[in-house]
């Protein structure tokens, strides 16, 4: 059985664990059919305003194009993006966890998206799925997890529920190990808190060795994977399938949340609740989020690497949320990891 220390850092030479020669422009294409998709169902329930298309060029090599809302009837603002870039050599913050990449040339294309709603009853939702090759060495990574300013715990089981049944399509272990993997991921050393209420993170997957591939060997993912083992070999085939799963299932787990909350009425007091709590997103964003760090080190374009941080947002000084309330019940409760995707209404608190 392989440790995490002992996951696969040789290039990948038998012919089973190659990806097909026209794997890059199959990704591709499917990356941007799910920016399509994604930028069309938020606009229909936006229904003010759409989407601005910026195409842009890499010097080194690639490009994309960015897709911006703003001011919209449901959305603050609402980035989707779409990149595909290559060039000689991957920066250091790839290497660190798969040095056997060096020396290649590398591609990489992938969509993200983060959504800010107007509403503090719409949560705020990040999704991210990405493909690499670096010579003989590929990978794919991503996710989605759901922000939340204000705790409705349906919606947490929602959304966790519905990319559960995702992974679960796919492979019984997949949720339980991604699932912690993201409650590990999104999380705020400085504040001792996650970002939100989590959801799927998961990377650097060939389909060979222990699932998790992160570096907290410490934590419940490591720990839990190490537990079960490494599955049985998956193919590139495989994989693939399984992040077009997790991005196809984006919008039923999120626009039924965007249709509960985005009529609700909130004064002042919600509202600049939501503002200090945008605070947390741009302290993630730019100090730990690694997608942030590749762009940069990449030089992609800035402007799209950044659409992921709010047009409005406050900080407080030693901020406390009076109890009990709904703000307290979000740091009580909600930034803590819970089990989700088994919640009923009967374990529900009144929020």
């Amino acid at each position: 059985m392989l440790t995490n220390s002992q996951a696969p850092t040789s290039p990948q030479k038998d012919h089973k664990s190659l990806p097909p020669t026209d794997a890059k422009e199959r990704v591709s294409q499917w990356m941007k059919q799910l920016q399509d998709e994604i930028a069309q169902g938020l606009t229909e329930i936006d229904g003010k305003e759409t989407f601005r298309e910026d195409s842009w060029e890499r010097p080194e090599g690639g490009g994309g194009r960015s897709r911006v809302l703003t001011d919209g009837g449901v959305f603050e603002q609402a980035g989707v993006n779409f990149s595909e870039v290559w060039g000689e050599n991957l920066p250091a913050s790839i290497l660190t966890q798969r040095p056997e990449a060096a020396g290649h040339k590398f591609y990489a294309t992938g969509t993200s998206m983060v959504l800010h709603p107007r509403s503090p009853y719409v949560p705020t939702v990040h999704l991210n799925y990405r493909y690499f090759e670096a010579g003989p060495v590929w990978w794919f990574g991503g996710g989605a997890d759901l922000t939340p300013y204000y705790p409705f715990a349906e919606d947490a089981a929602h959304f966790h529920q519905t990319l559960k049944k995702a992974c679960d399509d796919h492979h019984k272990e997949y949720y339980p190990v991604f699932k912690k993997w993201c409650d590990e991921y999104f999380y705020l050393k400085h504040r001792q808190e996650t970002r939100g209420v989590g959801g799927l993170f998961f990377d650097y997957q060939d389909g060979r060795g222990l699932l998790y591939r992160g570096r907290n060997k410490d934590g419940d993912a490591a720990k839990y994977s190490s537990e079960i083992g490494a599955p049985e070999q998956r193919s590139w085939e495989d994989l693939f399938s399984f992040v077009q799963s997790c991005g196809e299932a984006f919008l039923p787990a999120y626009l039924p949340i965007v249709e509960r909350r985005k009529d609700k009425e909130y004064g002042d007091r919600e509202r600049n609740f939501q503002l200090y709590r945008r605070g947390r997103y741009v302290e993630f964003n730019l100090v730990y989020d690694r997608g942030t760090i590749f762009g940069l080190q990449t030089n992609g374009r800035t402007e799209s690497i950044l659409m992921s941080l709010p047009p409005l947002v406050r900080w407080e000084y030693c901020y406390k949320p009076e109890a009990p309330s709904p703000e307290a019940e979000l740091y009580e409760t909600f930034l803590k990891p819970q089990n989700w995707a088994n919640w009923t209404p009967s374990h529900s608190k009144s929020v």
